[in-house]
């Protein structure tokens, strides 16, 4: 099985976006139809709300590729001076 991690940029992505995102799906819509169809699964279970929020921590898998949700680097003040 084939392994992406990703960095979230906030605290949460949308399923359907993080589809798109990693190119697991070609656009929004087929990331929709993809979670519709139950080809999707988010720790395991199924998952069948295309916009349920992805959080870190959160591993999705489809088509035989896991997608590991990890927290992206957290802007501090020193960092926007």
């Amino acid at each position: 099985m084939n392994q992406i991690d990703f960095a979230l940029r906030g605290e949460f992505i949308t399923l359907d976006a993080l589809l798109k995102a990693t190119g697991l799906a070609g656009s929004g819509g087929a990331a929709k139809a993809m979670v519709a169809e139950g080809r999707v699964q988010v720790d395991g279970r199924e998952e069948l709300r295309k916009t349920c929020k992805i959080r870190a921590g959160q591993v999705v898998a489809v088509a035989g590729t896991r997608v590991r949700v990890a927290a992206g680097p957290v802007a501090t003040d020193a960092q926007n001076l």
